[in-house]
């Protein structure tokens, strides 16, 4: 695995030209299980040749309500990912974590989490309406966390309402649910969706790092341990 890992990061070094002298071991390692987005055959790769153009912003409200950190921080994540998808649950507990106990906690990081539902995936759109109506409380983490961590119970008997409300007070499962059966929340969601096409994304997990007013495609799961190198050598700078 380690000299599969090797190969692949020394090909994204090749390739994304202006992160070579950054990244020295890469960041962009394409791990098992990603799960494409669908797209039309011409699509381009979500790991460009060079640093995207960064687009306007979503409405800021619900972008704040979906983060975690200061907007001020040096860099930021927007982690594109699908709640029923296996590599988006690995790379949320085994990266994503760390990066908020070490980084966003300590003001380097501002994390936001976009939305990916995937067609393919029957109840993901759900799970997505409930951890967005948990945004509009406050409560995004505690439902994110426990959604990819039971992932594999509400996915295979559709309770998404179930594995939430073990996270939250019967007062505030009252008001998500109602959020949830409102109807309103699919605009947010949809807007991710969105946002997630201006940067070619075409498989999820993709994350997208921001810095000084460039943007770094880093698609599938990627080590702490690699992301760290990266978030210390642009920090660095």
């Amino acid at each position: 695995m380690e000299e599969r890992v090797t190969r692949q990061v020394k090909w994204l070094a090749q390739r994304v030209i202006i992160c070579t002298a950054l990244l020295g071991m890469g960041i962009g390692d394409h791990l098992a299980a990603q799960t494409p987005v669908k797209r039309p055959s011409t699509a381009k790769s979500a790991v460009a040749e060079k640093p995207a153009v960064r687009t306007s912003a979503p409405s800021a409200d619900i972008t704040a309500l979906k983060s975690l950190g200061t907007k001020n921080a040096p860099i930021t994540m927007e982690v594109f990912s699908d709640f029923q998808c296996p590599a988006c649950r690995e790379l949320y507990l085994a990266t994503v974590r760390p990066v908020i106990d070490n980084y966003v906690s300590a003001g380097k990081v501002y994390l936001i989490h976009r939305d990916m539902p995937l067609p393919m995936h029957q109840h993901s759109r759900e799970a997505a309406r409930y951890a967005n109506a948990a945004a509009r409380m406050r409560k995004m983490e505690k439902v994110v966390a426990a959604l990819f961590e039971k992932q594999a119970n509400w996915t295979a008997d559709g309770n998404v309402d179930g594995a939430v409300a073990k996270v939250l007070t019967p007062a505030e499962m009252k008001q998500v649910r109602k959020l949830v059966n409102g109807g309103t929340l699919d605009a947010g969601i949809d807007m991710d969706v969105a946002r997630g096409t201006q940067f070619s994304v075409i498989q999820t997990p993709t994350t997208i790092i921001t810095y000084k007013g460039q943007t770094y495609p880093v698609v599938g799961v990627v080590s702490y341990t690699m992301l760290k190198t990266f978030l210390e050598q642009l920090l660095g700078q």
